[in-house]
């Protein structure tokens, strides 16, 4: 058993409850119900603090395996940082950043798989040479062996695989399941946004580059950001993601900010009635062409929307 996966079983889980997050500019009124996991192993100063945010440490088998990869990796100065719980994931980090000790946080999702173990080494090297680097990521590719399944819902869907940039790249992909981050840069743009369940990841990119610094796509790093393993499970994800969609909607309307499915420039903000014509139209394309997975996906997103909405219409009533 690796070092990191015997520290896992073995260690003591603590409060995030009680954890100070002073540089919160939205924090949630609401204590985190969460537990943290901190491991580090030099008392000194990191040069990396790693943050995953987890439900139940877990994650189909993908949490335990993401630990091994870690534990595999060449860059050895950083500590890891579990919180387990906190349904909310921007709560969750910002618990974690507030007792990370690194010069850069990186966050990474339970469900994110690193085969290469220069992952950590080649981004820190990026941010060190590229002060006008504030957020960093990496390239999201289909893992080798993945089954059927897997690659069919990769392909498909948007932003779930892409063709790896050759340069560093200004980029909307830059994502949560890997995205290293200046942590003075973390804490003074105010961290996360506690208040939304959906959309953490344009908000962030968004403050980061009002505070002055680029948002890119390192070359040569891949990982892969691994979707449910079978259908069911993969529409009740989207359903729960589009629920999540409907309250951020309702509630915070001015967070509700652009994902592009590709690099390049993009409008950050689009009426509702461009949206709704935009999902036709993916709808129509994805029956067109056969892409029967993200079909089924996008109209389990829509459910939930709809299921958010009008539950909270008739509580009003």
């Amino acid at each position: 058993m690796q070092a990191i996966e015997l520290h896992f079983r073995s260690d003591h889980w603590i409060s995030a409850a009680g954890i100070e997050r002073r540089f919160v500019k939205y924090a949630n009124p609401k204590p985190s119900p969460g537990k943290i996991w901190h491991y580090s192993p030099r008392k000194s100063r990191k040069i990396l603090s790693v943050i995953i945010p987890t439900y139940d440490a877990d994650r189909s088998g993908y949490f335990l395996k993401l630990l091994k990869q870690i534990d595999s990796q060449d860059f050895t100065d950083f500590e890891l940082i579990v919180i387990r719980g906190d349904p909310r994931q921007g709560r969750a980090i910002n618990a974690g950043a507030a007792i990370a000790n690194g010069k850069y946080l990186l966050t990474l999702d339970d469900d994110t798989s690193l085969d290469d173990p220069g992952t950590f080494r080649k981004l820190v090297s990026t941010m060190d040479a590229h002060p006008a680097i504030g957020a960093a990521g990496g390239n999201n590719v289909i893992p080798e062996g993945a089954g059927p399944f897997l690659q069919k819902a990769m392909k498909q869907i948007p932003r779930r695989s892409w063709e790896p940039v050759r340069k560093i790249t200004d980029s909307d992909l830059a994502e949560h399941p890997l995205l290293m981050m200046r942590a003075k840069v973390f804490e003074n743009v105010g961290g996360e946004n506690e208040l939304i369940p959906r959309g953490l990841d344009p908000y962030l990119r968004q403050e980061f580059r009002k505070a002055g610094y680029r948002v890119v796509i390192v070359p040569d790093v891949r990982y892969s950001h691994l979707p449910p393993s079978t259908l069911s499970k993969l529409i009740r994800q989207f359903y729960r993601n589009g629920c999540q969609a409907a309250y951020t909607n309702r509630k915070y309307p001015q967070w509700v900010i652009e994902t592009p499915p590709s690099h390049g420039p993009f409008k950050a903000y689009m009426p509702m009635p461009i949206r709704l014509l935009r999902f036709a139209v993916v709808l129509l394309h994805a029956l067109i062409k056969g892409k029967f997975v993200l079909f089924l996906s996008e109209i389990a997103y829509a459910l939930g929307f709809l299921h958010e909405l009008l539950a909270r219409k008739e509580q009003r009533e």
